[in-house]
């Protein structure tokens, strides 16, 4: 090469300065090195099996390099990791377990099933999700046999024709730690409990408007499930707020103490007060006085005063006030 040339060392695209940037990537490049999906990528951290750290400059949540290169040195990788976030639907997870999906569904309904993630199709129908991991453990345990094999007991069976579905409460009770585990502030904690209560709920427990405005800015972001205002979207809020009696007094009971724990670690922020200036009263305003002379102005008195004419300036100030 010529002794002209000069060799610049371009930084990779992405990296910034600061330990997040410089040891982290996003979640679109984990899921790319880690061989999964974006939708088994985002349920392995939901489960906990990737680690994320909070990006330093507020652009969500990355993943740590050395996490990466921790996952992909595992046994079986990549296999294995793909099999512990696999999620299924009724009809695959009853194949699984070898029982019909009615089975499956009364087992699910029961709460002995727990599903993983939901979603609303195109004839607005909830579908759930389930672990194909859980499914397996829950058919090789022997001491469900008679719940795969055998007549549902009675007394569940009367709960099931009364209506018992505990497949959404079920669903949030998971869903809520994984917020808490997300969670690195006391007031994103607080947030991540009262995502699961309707605003009633809330303004009732928390009373301080400023704490229930500083709560929604931490408030974790709901899937998309339709457009804003469908009846998808509302069916979906309708899944995530807590319904049950006995739920929303636990929820209440943890909210009031989370923001409790909250206030006392950081309070919520107040706006400034604003003081509004009054006009003076007209008794209050000065009186013209006559101001002392600077010495300067003492000494130059006399020759002003010998020059002909109509003082100005200072001296005039002061001859108009005195004639």
């Amino acid at each position: 090469m010529s002794g002209n040339t000069i060799t610049h060392n371009v930084a990779a695209v992405g990296d910034r300065t600061g330990t997040t940037w410089g040891a982290s990537v996003t979640y679109h490049r984990a899921a790319r090195e880690l061989g999964l999906r974006r939708s088994e990528f985002d349920l392995a951290v939901h489960l906990g099996r990737v680690r994320t750290v909070p990006d330093d400059g507020g652009g969500g949540r990355r993943v740590p390099r050395d996490e990466i290169d921790r996952i992909r040195a595992a046994d079986g990788f990549p296999e294995a990791l793909r099999a512990a976030v696999r999620a299924v639907g009724t009809t695959e997870g009853a194949a699984l377990m070898d029982v019909t999906t009615a089975r499956f569904t009364r087992l699910a309904r029961l709460g002995l099933l727990v599903p993983v993630k939901f979603y609303v199709n195109r004839y607005r129908a909830v579908v759930w999700l389930y672990l194909a991991e859980e499914l397996r453990q829950f058919r090789t345990d022997e001491r469900n046999t008679a719940l795969l094999k055998g007549r549902t007991p009675e007394g569940l069976r009367d709960q099931l024709g009364e209506g018992l579905d505990l497949r959404p409460r079920n669903w949030r009770g998971r869903h809520l730690g994984f917020l808490l585990r997300q969670a690195d502030d006391p007031w994103a904690r607080a947030a991540a409990v009262a995502s699961l209560l309707d605003a009633a709920e809330i303004s009732d427990v928390v009373t301080d408007p400023h704490e229930r405005s500083y709560l929604r800015r931490f408030r974790p972001a709901l899937a998309p499930h339709g457009s804003p205002g469908s009846p998808a979207a509302q069916l979906a809020e309708e899944i995530v707020t807590a319904g049950d009696p006995d739920e929303v007094d636990w929820l209440r009971s943890d909210l009031a103490a989370a923001v409790d724990v909250a206030r006392r670690h950081r309070p919520a922020p107040r706006p400034a007060t604003r003081v509004v200036p009054h006009p003076p009263r007209p008794e209050s305003l000065p009186r013209e006085t006559a101001q002392p002379l600077p010495p300067e102005a003492e000494n130059a008195a006399p020759r002003a005063a010998q020059q002909p004419g109509r003082p100005s300036g200072l001296f005039g100030r002061l001859w108009r006030r005195d004639s």
